[in-house]
């Protein structure tokens, strides 16, 4: 009879200082009333004041309609989100102007700068803190990169023997083989689990969520539930909690417990 166990991975400690993204502002400084739906040009004509009096979602849908806006006045196509135009350059360095692109996170971004992968006007730049200008050609693999301007969250659930990577060398079946043609987004995976694990995925193009979920500063816990074919000793538990060995590294183990699969 099998046995089942849960055990949640307790993030290593990072004494850095947490970054606080546009989008946590955002929310924070958003009242939660009830939710209100406007279309942009609604949104256009609504006053500035009564644009700010707004849900979390019709503050969202005013930045689309100013989106909208600037497009329409200049007849010229935005390659960048609104608020990379207008924010200020430290939030834009180099590594997270990749992560924008929905190439990868922010932390996969600075490796792949400093392993010279990444050209800024035809110039290899190491640096990940970077200050990208808007007149700046930054090329990956020679080819042009920009900000997408639209977010994709997919939840997958991950099947066995499928690797979470972009690409694997051993050419075995990746994450994104089982997207196939169907995003026309560049999406990357968040974390990742191993090739025999199986369960929920995020892939996104979204740079900070993709920070906020991933960065071990952020403390977030992962849950694994695991199936045995015997049941466990006390020997075993106690190897467990001293931690875990697992293809990308040492991961510590918070608590664990039994999960009881009998029905009724």
């Amino acid at each position: 009879m099998k046995s089942k166990k849960t055990f949640h991975s307790k993030p290593k400690s990072n004494s850095s200082k947490k970054e606080t993204s546009n989008f946590e502002k955002f929310y924070k400084n958003s009242d939660k009333k009830e939710l209100k739906e406007f279309s942009s040009k609604q949104l256009e004509r609504l006053p500035l004041r009564k644009r700010n009096e707004g849900t979390l979602e019709s503050k969202i849908e005013v930045t689309k309609a100013r989106d909208l806006k600037v497009n329409k006045d200049s007849k010229r196509k935005v390659n960048a989100p609104n608020n990379y135009a207008n924010t200020s350059s430290e939030d834009f360095r180099l590594n997270k102007y990749i992560a924008h692109c929905g190439l990868c996170s922010r932390r996969e971004a600075a490796t792949w700068v400093k392993a010279g992968k990444i050209q800024v006007n035809g110039q290899v730049m190491d640096n990940p803190s970077y200050i990208v200008q808007k007149t700046d050609k930054i090329l990956y693999d020679g080819k042009s990169i920009r900000p997408e301007i639209h977010k994709v969250y997919i939840l997958m659930n991950k099947p066995k023997n499928v690797v979470t990577t972009l690409s694997d060398e051993k050419d075995r079946r990746t994450v994104l083989d089982l997207l196939g043609d169907r995003v026309a987004e560049r999406v990357y995976p968040v974390g990742r689990l191993d090739r025999n694990s199986t369960g929920l995925l995020l892939l996104t193009n979204d740079g900070d969520l993709a920070q906020k979920l991933a960065h071990p500063s952020h403390q977030i816990k992962k849950i694994y539930h695991v199936g045995l074919n015997k049941n466990l000793t006390k020997n075993d538990f106690d190897k467990i909690m001293q931690g875990l060995k697992l293809e990308d590294g040492f991961t510590k183990v918070d608590s664990m417990d039994y999960v009881d699969d009998k029905k009724g």
